[in-house]
């Protein structure tokens, strides 16, 4: 089970907390995980979607860094949770490493997420 608390701004799974970026609109919820290729380079040729509707889709993938203004990076490396939520439009961002992880144990899963600290 893959696990995001929105409050701490934190993705767990396999025994390990991660930070993570996250978004005002970012959904509550439980939902099954499928890897999705796609092209746009920003996204370094996969996503692991975990909501999509005929307007969006929500995913799980690397930090999103062809805006260099944002600054996703250098916030999803502070430890002040405050700084890594409201970041992003719903999707979960977090380090490449940490998302060669995800995908090595739980590409397939469950993931949950909540507005509660882990």
């Amino acid at each position: 089970m893959v696990i995001v608390d929105l409050l701490a701004a934190s993705i767990c799974f396999a025994g390990a907390c991660y930070p993570a970026l996250v978004g005002q609109d970012t959904p509550t919820g439980t939902y099954s995980l499928s890897l999705r290729r796609i092209e746009d380079a920003g996204y370094d040729g996969s996503v692991l979607v975990y909501r999509e509707n005929e307007k969006y889709l929500w995913a799980i993938h690397r930090v999103y860094t062809l805006n260099p203004g944002e600054r996703r990076m250098e916030r999803l490396q502070d430890g002040r949770p405050e700084l890594r939520r409201n970041v992003t439009k719903g999707c979960i961002n977090v380090a490449p490493e940490v998302y060669r992880r995800l995908m090595d144990c739980c590409a397939r899963d469950i993931l949950v997420i909540n507005k509660h600290r882990t």
